[in-house]
This record gives structure tokens, C-alpha cells and sequence, in this order.
């Protein structure tokens, strides 16, 4: 078994992962090292290839503030362009040279004798380290529902962000799984050719416009001469998330300001009363996802798509089964039912102090002071932990700000050898219970998502403005750690 020493160690080369490493390169820490499973960067941006890929947070916002970018193609990028970009920001910024590709991390422990953690991969090296920062996400790992018979489809069948390029849909029946913000996206590429797709929808969605357009050679060149415009551009969609975001969470009297367009956009797109009733939703606006749009609704309307509003019961050798007893005969399943968010780190074994594994201490649901660190784990600095997703905005700014406080927390185990950082418990719990208690004011604890777990509880989003967070997170205030020595 090779070991490899470090001071900090990073696992996952997405968008989190490469802020953390731009942040520990600016302040002067080069020795630490990104362990990325896959055989490229990109995270959630390398693995969604689907048809109509792309992102619904306007392009000037969704970017490093560091890093702009003043020749997208369009206002709303799609994955192509999204993924060149971190790849070039990376390489612009010396990233690149501390990636070590294709190491999967399996396992890490803490050891309360060095201060140090040791991390293992699936390849038998190991990594010793005095800071881990998991950078892997909410958003990493496919689900497939829990529906019987998967296993048995005698045709093709594949998650959406596992797309099948290889996959001939053309003329082929298709039979697409979940309405989600995947779904939305490529129901509309493979609708044309196919030659019928069957949607099956458990919850509709609200779906606002999306006002998308190609940013023509003067806009880039306007940009390029006057770098303010793009500046106020962004601050413009930021201004506008901070609000959306407070309207989820806690100005609920603005809600059907938004229901009026999504209403308004469903009628001018479907005319059918039948399928417009199919395709309202019958819970609060923002509880669940909401997603921009201007060509699914379209698409749900032409002569060979068909809505199925039935619970899927069974997955059959030749189709999908509906709880009817229909029995819809399809070539091809697409899953396009999300990814196992609640299940933060996992497959990793993570154990702390004394041996205790992060999945007994996160057996009601993952927690974290500041959504980074977590009591009984020293020196385990989460990037996208829980309580850090928003309902509107970018959440490139979030990881800047957790990627920010990282460099902080790392610069002071630099400067202390022998030493770590503990979060006390009485801090992580003051902060979980504030974040938890604005929680139970928002839109979100009204209806069944995946940013809440079984118990209730909700794991994923932030209550508060982005601009918040960025303050409460601008530095490591030492009084909420217990500062131990090894040995």
C-alpha cells in the first residue's frame, strides 16, 4: 500500500472541490491533493449528458465570481459549455497538477493520537491528512425508485444521468420515469423522433418561463469593453435569487406573484383542459423544485407523447405496469428520478473520535455547524453539507463561501501543528436548532421532496439569503471549536 502525506485532502473535482483548491492555492497552501473517482473533472456537470443538458441558473451568476466568463454562448449554458469552463477556470488556476484522477475514496478515520486522518481508496492507496473536505455534493449519486421488476426489462433502461448515448430512441416507444428537472430537459430532445413517449407523473411541477437567449458577437463584445455590464448583469439575477429565496422561506405573501406565471405560462402553452388539469400542481408553489422551462409543456401536447398520472406498481419484462392494471408496452425506460441526496458521503465509511461512524451520528439525518463541520469529527470540513442547498440562486456563491472558510480553518491547522479542531456540540446544536426552527417556516416542510428525509426533517436547503450565509461563514470563529493536541 503507497502512502501519501498531506495537509489537506479534497475528494470530488467538481464545482465545490475546485473552489476549495482555488482557495487553498490563493493563500498559499499548495500541499494537498484532490482525489477525483472518475477520469475527468466536472462532478454533476461531467456525468448529465443527457439530451438538453443545462443549467437554470442564469450563466453571469452561475460562475466563480473570480473566474467570469465573458463569452457563454447563451444566458442559461448548457453542460457542454458549463463543464469547459470549470475545466479551463481549473487549469487557469493551477488546480489541475494536485488532481489525482480515477481514486475512489472508500474509507477514512480519524486518529486522535496524530491529528490526522487516514483516507483509503479503491485502488489500495492511502492518504494521510490533517484536514478531509468531502466535496462530493447532494447531487452525486443516481436513484433508481423502489419499484418491482427493474431488474427484469427485457429492453433498454438507464437513469438519466447515466444517459446511454449508445441507445437507439429514434422510432422506438420510450417510457420516461419522473417529471424532474432532468426530465423537463430532455423530454422535449427525444419527444420528436421517438415513436411514442409515455410520461409517467407522480407529482406536476410548477414551471415558469425561462427567459434563455444566445448572447450574439456584440454582447460579447460589449462585455469584453465594458466588463461593468456583465458585473451589473449578474448582480441583477443575484438581486433577484436573494428574493426568491426569501419568498420560499419566509415571505410567503409574495407566493402568488409567481403562481400567476406559472398559471399563466401553463395556459398559453397547453390548451387541452384535460391535460392542463393533469399538469397543475396540487401542493404549495416552491415546496417541491421549481422549474424553468419553454419547450416541456409544448412537448406534453404533441400527438405521440402521452401523461400517465397512475402510480407506477411494477416494472415488466415488456413495459411499465400502473396500479390500473394497464400494462404500457415501451422499448425503452428512462429513470429520470433523481439521486440519493439525503445520503451525504456515502458510499464513504467515515469514523471519528473513539471509532464512531458520521452514519450512526447522522442516523436521523446529516447536520453540521455552518453545514461543514460536524461534532466528534475533527478536522472533516464539508463543502455542499447539509443545510447549504438553495430553493433559488446559484449555488456556486454558497461554495465559495464554505470553500472560503475551509481555507481559514486549514491555514490554522498549518500554523498549530500538533492541533485540531473539534466543533463543540453545544455550537453545532444552537445552529442546527436556528436553522431548523426558520426551516419549519418555509415552504418546504409542506409536502413529501427530496430536501426533506422520513423523519421529517429538512436536510438540504439553507433558510436565509445567500448573502447571510457569506457573513456567518466569512471566518473560523475559534470559540465555537474545542482546540485538541494529538497524542
Amino acid at each position: 500500500m503507497t502512502t501519501t502525506r498531506t495537509t489537506a485532502l479534497i475528494v470530488g473535482a467538481g464545482f465545490g472541490g475546485v473552489a476549495t483548491a482555488i482557495e487553498l492555492r490563493r493563500s498559499g497552501l499548495h500541499d494537498f491533493v484532490v482525489l477525483e473517482k472518475a477520469e475527468d473533472l466536472g462532478g454533476v456537470w461531467r456525468e448529465n449528458t443527457y439530451p438538453g443538458s443545462g443549467c437554470d441558473v442564469p450563466s453571469p451568476l452561475y460562475s466563480y465570481s473570480y473566474a467570469r466568463n465573458l463569452r457563454w454562448p447563451r444566458r442559461y449554458a448548457a453542460q457542454p459549455d458549463i463543464h469547459a469552463y470549470l475545466e479551463r477556470t481549473a487549469r487557469r488556476f493551477g488546480v489541475l497538477q494536485h488532481i489525482r484522477f480515477g481514486q475512489e475514496v472508500t474509507s477514512a478515520e480519524f486518529d486522535g493520537g496524530t491529528g490526522e486522518w487516514h483516507v483509503r481508496t479503491a485502488s489500495g492507496a492511502e492518504y494521510v491528512t490533517r484536514a478531509f473536505i468531502p466535496a462530493t455534493g447532494q447531487l452525486s449519486r443516481p436513484a433508481l425508485p423502489p419499484i418491482p421488476g427493474i431488474g427484469d426489462f427485457e429492453g433498454t433502461s438507464f437513469h438519466s444521468a447515466e444517459w446511454n448515448h449508445g441507445a437507439e430512441l429514434a422510432g422506438k416507444r420510450i417510457a420516461v420515469i419522473g417529471t424532474g428537472a432532468s426530465a423537463i430537459q430532455f423530454v422535449p430532445e427525444i419527444q420528436p423522433a421517438a415513436a411514442h413517449v409515455t410520461v409517467f407523473q407522480r407529482s406536476a411541477q410548477y414551471i415558469l418561463p425561462k427567459r434563455d437567449h444566445a448572447y450574439k458577437p456584440w454582447h460579447h463584445k460589449a462585455f469584453r469593453v465594458l466588463p461593468i455590464l456583465q458585473t451589473l448583469d449578474r448582480l441583477g439575477f443575484w438581486l433577484y435569487a436573494e428574493f426568491a429565496q426569501q419568498c420560499l422561506s419566509k415571505w410567503r405573501f409574495f407566493t402568488p406573484l409567481f403562481e400567476r406565471q406559472t398559471s399563466r405560462h401553463l395556459r398559453e402553452k397547453v390548451a387541452d383542459p384535460e391535460l392542463r388539469r393533469k399538469l397543475t400542481p396540487d401542493y404549495a408553489l416552491g415546496c417541491k423544485r421549481v422549474l424553468f422551462s419553454n419547450d416541456y409543456l409544448p412537448a406534453m401536447t404533441k400527438s405521440n407523447v402521452d401523461l400517465v398520472t397512475e402510480k407506477v406498481i411494477e416494472v415488466t419484462p415488456r413495459g411499465v405496469r400502473t396500479a390500473d392494471g394497464v400494462e404500457h408496452e415501451v422499448d425503452v425506460i428512462i429513470y429520470g428520478t433523481g439521486f440519493a441526496a439525503q445520503e451525504l458521503l456515502a458510499p464513504m465509511r467515515i469514523s471519528g473520535l473513539d471509532g464512531r461512524a458520521l452514519s450512526d451520528a447522522w442516523s436521523e439525518g446529516a447536520r453540521a455547524h455552518l453545514g461543514i463541520t460536524v461534532p466528534g469529527f475533527p478536522n472533516l470540513f464539508l463543502i455542499y453539507g447539509p443545510n447549504t442547498n438553495l430553493g433559488g440562486g446559484s449555488i456556486i456563491y454558497m461554495l465559495e463561501s464554505q470553500a472560503r472558510y475551509v481555507r481559514d480553518a486549514v491555514r490554522i491547522l498549518a500554523g498549530n501543528p500538533g492541533r485540531y479542531l473539534d466543533v463543540r456540540p453545544v455550537a453545532e446544536q444552537e445552529w442546527d436548532t436556528e436553522v431548523q426552527t426558520r426551516l419549519a417556516r418555509s415552504v418546504w416542510t409542506r409536502c413529501s421532496s427530496w430536501y426533506r428525509n422520513e423523519h421529517g426533517r429538512v436536510v438540504s436547503n439553507w433558510p436565509g439569503r445567500t448573502h447571510e450565509y457569506r457573513r456567518r461563514t466569512r471566518k473560523v470563529n475559534l470559540a465555537d471549536f474545542r482546540v485538541g493536541a494529538a497524542g
